[in-house]
């Protein structure tokens, strides 16, 4: 079984994703905020990392350049979930090193295509 996180300010947001991701097999769980989800990150590798990008203090893609950062984190995938979907900001997630970037109400559907493209998921 793959463990995931999900990272997200948001706990409705992020139990919503947890719950998609335990349906689909995962030992997942929620950091609602980048203060818990740097706390967890710092002690855990997870199979794969959700990251939402607005949060108060660190952003999404401050944590996202931790995880670039850091050769234990080498072949995690990370998912950038987000509601906005403008070009710039997906470009910017792969040009971070995100594998994707997936807009909020993420669909089971989309989901499980992220998961299957990053290896995760048959």
């Amino acid at each position: 079984m793959h463990s995931a996180l999900v990272v997200d300010d948001n706990r409705m947001t992020a139990d919503s994703l947890v719950r998609v991701l335990k349906a689909l097999n995962f030992d997942a769980r929620a950091a609602y905020g980048p203060g818990p989800g740097m706390s967890i990150l710092n002690s855990e590798v997870p199979d794969v990392v959700f990251l939402d990008i607005n949060m108060p203090g660190l952003t999404g893609f401050e944590i996202l350049g931790f995880l670039s950062r850091e050769p234990r984190f080498a072949k995690v995938p990370v998912f950038i979930v987000t509601s906005d979907d403008q070009p710039e900001t997906r470009q910017r997630a792969l040009k971070s090193g995100a594998r994707d970037l997936l807009v909020k109400p993420v669909s089971v559907e989309g989901l499980e295509s992220a998961l299957k493209k990053a290896g995760l998921l048959k």
